[in-house]
């Protein structure tokens, strides 16, 4: 190692500018962590309520002075981790979508509002129609009496089917009847009866009359024999057994239907109930079916020799 030449100026210069160097950084340092004066000592806050007894020593005088422990322990006291808490929110990246643009709303158009008619409430009848008889009958049947109940009838008022006028005879207050004709009960359905004076005035509330289709044969005429007296036989087929029956005029079928008129076109039965009367066509069923149901042609004879 080489040694400083103190007989060089230069050198003399260097070693003491560095002594006075080093003395001033230990002043300095000196000032720093103990300072100068009686009993101002500078000292550092700890984060402990309750003094060290280095630092009790310290405040008394500056007779005793401190040792390594102490500054050390002042270091630490300044070097402590500083404990914060931020709360860390997570914000979402906001998406965009290029193809959505704002479009903005169509204007109402305003419509006028159509005032809503209030109802009529219907008022009464002055007239009560309590009760017809019969309720219910049969179509082509022929003309029959309906009798009516209720309450405040008067001569004048007259018993309405569907709209038309029928001959109606006053019994009493309560009590009307009415002939009801063949015609207006020709078709099933329904029909409003009510009564109604002349000038409108007195009026009732309605009833129904229920009209229904009357009972039909059950058969189907396939075939007719001739005999030489004019005496045809019919053959007839049940539609529900699919059994064959030979009928002549004035037979009875099911206990119900006579037998009236044979022909090669028609079978004529008249309901002996309702005096309704049902015309069977003759039908070609026979030709695709049974042999027995074919038709058989009228003979003139029963033999062709003499």
């Amino acid at each position: 190692m080489q040694m400083s030449d103190i007989r060089n100026p230069d050198e003399r210069k260097k070693l003491i500018w560095a002594g006075v160097l080093g003395m001033l950084a230990i002043l300095l340092l000196w000032w720093t962590f103990f300072g100068f004066g009686g009993n101002s000592t500078r000292t550092t806050p700890r984060a402990n309520s309750q003094p060290t007894p280095s630092a009790v020593t310290r405040t008394t005088g500056n007779k005793v002075p401190p040792s390594a422990v102490d500054v050390t322990a002042g270091l630490l006291d300044q070097l402590r981790p500083v404990n914060s808490e931020f709360a860390s929110v997570s914000v979402p990246e906001a998406r965009r979508n290029i193809f959505v643009y704002y479009e903005p709303p169509t204007k109402p158009v305003a419509v006028a509002s159509v005032p809503t008619p209030t109802p009529t409430p219907t008022p009464t009848p002055p007239v009560l129609l309590a009760s017809i008889s019969p309720a219910n009958v049969y179509a082509r049947t022929g003309d029959f009496t309906l009798e009516i109940s209720g309450d405040k009838f008067t001569p004048q008022m007259r018993v309405v089917v569907d709209n038309s006028e029928v001959p109606t005879r006053y019994l009493g207050p309560q009590q009307v009847s009415a002939t009801v004709a063949a015609a207006v009960i020709a078709n099933p359905g329904a029909r409003q009866v009510m009564l109604r004076s002349p000038d409108g005035k007195l009026y009732s509330n309605a009833a129904t009359l229920n009209i229904a289709a009357p009972p039909t044969p059950n058969y189907s005429y396939v075939g007719i024999i001739g005999t030489v007296h004019h005496i045809d036989t019919a053959i007839l087929q049940d539609k529900g057994s699919k059994e064959t029956l030979n009928v002549q005029r004035g037979d009875l079928l099911g206990g119900r239907f006579r037998v009236t008129s044979i022909s090669e076109k028609e079978l004529v039965l008249v309901d002996t109930n309702l005096k309704v009367k049902h015309s069977l066509p003759m039908s070609n069923q026979g030709e695709k079916g049974n042999p027995l149901q074919r038709p058989t042609p009228r003979v003139d004879s029963e033999d062709d020799e003499p």
